[in-house]
Parts: C-alpha cells; structure tokens; sequence
C-alpha cells in the first residue's frame, strides 16, 4: 500500500521531491504545501530540509525526522525537544568532504595562495619545496567526517594529528581530547582543519587564543561552522602574519555577504558551502533505508543526541 511521507523543506524541494521518489517508490513524497490535513494527521515521520518549525508543528503524531543534512544545530535548537530528529550519516558525504581536505591541503601545501598573489603582482617568486612529512595537519573533530579525511591524508603522507572533545582514537593519528589536548595539538600543527559540529561547547572554540597556539605561519581549513571561528581573531592572525592563509568554506552569516571584507583579504580563500554538499541520490537511498526499516520493525536509526548537540 502506498503511504505519504511529508518532505518539509525550504529550497529544492522539486529536485528532493524528485530523488526521494526515485529512492521510495512505494511511497508518496509530498511537499507539505500539498498534504491534506488527513496526510499531516496520519505522518508519524517526516523528511526534513532546513524545515520551518511551524509546518512541522502541524504534523501532530509525528515521531521522528529525519533530516537531509548532517548539520543538525539549527532544527535541534528549534524544533521540541521532544521530537527525534535523525541526522543524515552517508558514506559518500564523508568521501567527498575527505577529498575537499585533501585538495585544500595541498593547495596550501604547494603554496597556491602565494603565487596567486605573486601572478597578479607579475612576480617570479619560487619558494623551496616542503615535503608532506613537515607538515602536520591537525584535524578538529574526529568523527565519521575526520576520520575519513585523516585516511586520505595520511595515504598522502601528511602527518595526522587528531583532537576530539572525548578520547577517539584511530590508528596512524596521534590523538588528543580536552582543553589541554587541544593546547597541545594546536601547537604542532601546520594546518588545522575545522570539522566539528556546532554545538554550545563549540561556539567559538577556534577565538585569539587557540589561535596563537598554532606555530608562525600555520594555516587554517574550516569546512564545518562558520561560528566556531572568531572571525575577527582570525583576520588579526591574518594581518599580522602570525598565520599564512585560511581558507572558509562556512561563515557567521549565508551567503556571505556582499560587504563582507573576507571577500577581498588577500590571505582567505572564499567558497560558497561547496566542501561537502550533499548527495541527492545516496542520500535519497539513505533515507528510504531507515524508513524501510522503520515501518518493517518500528527501528529508528540512531538519533540526535540533544544535550551534545549532534
């Protein structure tokens, strides 16, 4: 029998609408703005992108959501706290966002920025070749995202340090956790690559003092919150050479806006929210899996845990 499953989104929920349906054709996938008030009071699940709390607020016997990003801070701090909400966890978001480490770790590795900045100056600058083993790279985060990336790396020969709020460890990575584990990381590490989640305990987290923890020169990757950085204590690292380059695909504010002078500081490279976009057709599978698996045997996939965040 086919069943309607309430997609509650703001922003390509056509193409969403789309893959899910491809993914679930035992299902309808409607777009909230064309269930019937029948519908809304039958769903005990809803998919859910970047959602509006009152549309989900009209689904009354919801049970859980499961979410088509693998941020959640946003629908955490808005929706009750009663409600589940699953995250997306897809191997190919991990694989992507891994190779978006990997390449910006070696853009800056071989020292792109610098010879950007020395091309448009019409200046012949060649600096002495690294090799991968001076440069350690620090991640922050060693969850499903930072553990893909640090294989990629190491596979590269990058030495890979590895911090995480609790112990986590991994083979090959020398591992930290805790405020003092963090002191520490950051003090061996060349480049520091942002990956974790938003949380109350992360807001912030990277601020002028972590900063200045990291040697002369280091640079800084963060693919994962835009608030986790202290903006302005990362253009003062910048300013004053303490650090070389950052390269931000996240900011305080989406899109970035056009008055932002992060645009044109000549040590942040710009990206727009590209490091690990999301996966329309293995993320669709994904979520056809747990709702599958949820209708066969009443099984919902591990949730959101609210007192963390993530």
């Amino acid at each position: 029998m086919t069943f309607t499953i309430p997609l509650v989104a703001r922003g390509n929920v056509d193409a969403w609408t789309a893959a899910l349906s491809t993914a679930m054709p035992e299902a309808r996938i409607v777009p909230f703005a064309d269930t019937t008030e029948a519908e809304r009071a039958s769903a005990v699940v809803a998919i859910a992108a970047n959602p509006d709390p009152a549309e989900l607020a009209q689904l009354p016997n919801l049970v859980w959501v499961q979410s088509l990003w693998a941020g959640v801070e946003r629908m955490v701090a808005e929706l009750p706290r009663g409600l589940t909400v699953v995250r997306l966890v897809d191997p190919q978001l991990a694989e992507t966002m891994a190779e978006a480490v990997l390449a910006f770790t070696l853009y800056l590795f071989r020292e792109v920025p610098h010879y950007r900045r020395a091309q448009e100056a019409r200046r012949w600058d060649p600096l002495l070749l690294r090799l991968p083993d001076e440069m350690p790279v620090g991640i922050l985060g060693l969850g499903n995202l930072g553990r893909a990336a640090a294989r990629r790396l190491m596979a590269q020969g990058f030495p890979v340090l590895g911090w995480n709020r609790t112990s986590r460890p991994m083979e090959g990575v020398e591992t930290f956790w805790g405020a003092d584990g963090l002191d520490a990381m950051l003090e061996r590490t060349k480049v520091a690559v942002v990956l974790l989640p938003l949380t109350p305990e992360t807001r912030g987290l990277v601020d002028a003092a972590a900063l200045a923890r990291l040697p002369e020169g280091a640079s800084l990757i963060n693919f994962a919150r835009g608030p986790i950085v202290d903006t302005g204590a990362l253009i003062a690292a910048l300013d004053t050479g303490r650090l070389s380059h950052a390269v931000l695909d996240v900011f305080d504010e989406e899109p970035l806006p056009a008055e932002s002078p992060l645009w044109s500081h000549p040590g942040i490279t710009v990206l727009p929210h590209v490091s690990a976009p999301t996966h329309r057709a293995t993320a669709a599978a994904i979520v056809a899996t747990n709702i599958r698996a949820f209708r066969e045997s009443g099984t919902i996939p591990e949730a959101v845990d609210r007192m963390r965040g993530y």
